[in-house]
């Protein structure tokens, strides 16, 4: 059942997901060669519970193996969801995906990026370009009468067209009091198909896009979810809400985006 909030509810949604941004920027100050994603870990949690709010990412239960044991997913290089942190520490030319979650005041924050860890190779780097980029490109076809199949064909038409793989078992999903709620949202589709969007949706849009194949398999932990051909994948993710008939991007990245320019 979609469940459609209230302008009440939309900035409530807005404050948690600020905190994720903020916990991401506070990441973007750490990351760099020799740093582990145990320590951007220890980072999040200390962040979002300093704030007042707590992860919603730790203790989130698996139907096949145990509950996720961190505050944040890092997933590093070939990794493309779901990967656990831990105290291998990340070498130049390495990109990693962090996804953090945050409940606070009864409403859910969800929102990833995917960043360099020093130079990294240039065709790693337009695999990263181009993921943000149709990330936005699905926003703006989220406005009130489109459909979700809008969304996905914006992100696989794209992404398609540069040469790159859509990743199919993973995808967007509704959020609210809860982390996934309904609908859905497949960055694949068909345009007018799917579930017309309408004022007071509020979904989470995220591309998962792979340098060469989509074919994936799971790690042993049960949680971490690789490509099949070693390729990197890049990850990047905006919570939304449809707001008087158009997409209100209630995540941020643009501090996360100077800090990125302060060290480059």
């Amino acid at each position: 059942m979609i469940y459609l909030k209230t302008d009440e509810e939309i900035e409530l949604l807005r404050k948690a997901n600020l905190l994720v941004s903020g916990t991401l920027a506070e990441i973007a100050k750490i990351v760099r060669p020799g740093i582990t994603t145990l320590e951007m870990d220890a980072l999040a949690e200390q962040y979002i519970r300093d704030n007042g709010a707590v992860p919603t990412f730790k203790g989130f239960p698996n139907p096949n193996g145990p509950a996720f044991p961190a505050s944040i997913c890092t997933s590093v290089n070939d990794v493309v969801v779901h990967g656990i942190p831990d105290s291998v520490p990340l070498k130049e030319g390495d990109i990693v995906s962090v996804d953090c979650g945050t409940y606070i005041d009864g409403f859910c924050g969800d929102s990833c990026y995917t960043f360099c860890v020093g130079e990294v190779a240039p065709e790693v780097k337009t695999l990263l370009e181009v993921t943000k980029r149709s990330l936005y490109l699905a926003i703006e076809q989220s406005n009130a009468g489109n459909r979700l199949g809008d969304i996905g064909f914006a992100v696989q038409s794209y992404c398609e067209r540069n040469g790159y793989g859509v990743v199919r078992e993973f995808v967007g999903h509704g959020i609210g009091h809860e982390m996934h709620e309904d609908p859905q949202v497949p960055n694949y589709g068909s345009r007018g198909t799917g579930k017309q969007l309408k004022n007071g949706l509020c979904i989470a849009i995220e591309p998962m896009i792979t340098m060469g194949s989509n074919k994936l398999r799971m790690l042993p932990d049960r949680w971490g979810v690789v490509t099949s051909d070693g390729k990197p994948a890049a990850h990047f993710e905006h919570t939304i809400a449809i707001h008087n008939g158009k997409a209100d991007i209630m995540s941020s990245f643009e501090e996360i985006e100077k800090i990125e320019r302060q060290q480059n």
